[in-house]
């Protein structure tokens, strides 16, 4: 059921995206994200799928793996096409057909593909940071950016732990949840039948056991830490030390362009997304 979840799993590679430092990386993840909201035209996220494929080709990951991490939130992605399509405004539109506060026209049409691909590509676009950084370095990585907090008291290298921790147990309590989830249906539970109601309520032998099981490795890892002294960020040295290298430069190059190649669109190119409506129907 939930074997397709990649959200947090690390895929080991010697690629040029998997030996970038891991404060570019999310650096530029966060500047990805911009480009994709700074878009607003179907040619600027057309610029930012030529550049998510480019880098899922250069961090030789499966197209397959990370294609795969839509699924998660593949439900998400559909009702927000949904309430787009039949709740749009209805004010100097080309309506299709209406009835009540439902109104479909070739703008809601428009707009939920523009809003669904944006969505798309977001989703594929940050799981390329956890395919490719390994949870010590996000760990690290993450400490360095935060790091002026430390000035003003704040827990940087704790947060920082937390952080790595909580997207290192994603893959591994999806996994717990379906072996619970193949030993109830050994035991004749229902998972696919019946209503709504009927199915939550049959979840409920599932919830329980993964939170016994959620506390318990939480359990453990706290002994395994306290076990090999750990005692916070006092005292710390760094067995790796992060450095920026040409291949950072390279991708934050790159990275630049995209963003100045987006705005570029959006000021040459009229009519932002729903451009192709006048262009078809005048």
């Amino acid at each position: 059921m939930l074997n397709d979840v990649i959200f947090g799993q690390y895929y080991p590679q010697k690629s040029f995206v998997h030996r970038m430092d891991p404060r570019a990386k999310i650096v530029l993840m966060i500047a990805y994200i911009v480009a994709i909201f700074v878009a607003d035209n179907f040619f600027g996220l057309a610029a930012v799928t030529l550049f998510l494929i480019v880098t899922v080709i250069f961090s030789r990951v499966p197209f397959g793996s990370v294609l795969r991490s839509v699924k998660m939130i593949l439900f998400l992605i559909i009702f927000t096409a949904i309430l787009n399509l039949f709740f749009y405004s209805t004010e100097g539109v080309h309506l299709i057909w209406q009835w009540g506060i439902l109104a479909l026209s070739w703008e809601s049409i428009v707009n939920m593909i523009f809003l669904a691909f944006r969505l798309f590509l977001l989703v594929m676009g940050t799981s390329i940071l956890t395919l490719t950084t390994a949870p010590v370095e996000l760990t690290d990585g993450i400490e360095s950016l935060l790091k002026p907090l430390k000035y003003i008291k704040f827990p940087v290298h704790e947060l920082a732990l937390i952080m790595s921790i909580a997207l290192r147990f994603i893959p591994t309590l999806m996994d717990e949840t379906n072996r619970i989830i193949a030993a109830q249906k050994a035991r004749g539970a229902d998972f696919e039948t019946g209503g709504l109601f009927k199915r939550a309520k049959a979840m409920i032998p599932v919830l329980i056991p993964l939170l016994v099981s959620a506390f318990r490795r939480a359990e453990e890892l706290g002994d395994a830490m306290d076990a090999r002294c750990y005692s916070g960020a006092k005292g710390r040295t760094k067995y790796k030390k992060l450095t920026f290298t040409w291949r950072d430069l390279a991708a934050t190059l790159v990275v630049a362009a995209l963003i100045t190649g987006i705005v570029l669109l959006n000021v040459y190119i009229p009519g932002g997304k729903f451009g192709i409506i006048d262009y078809f129907l005048g």
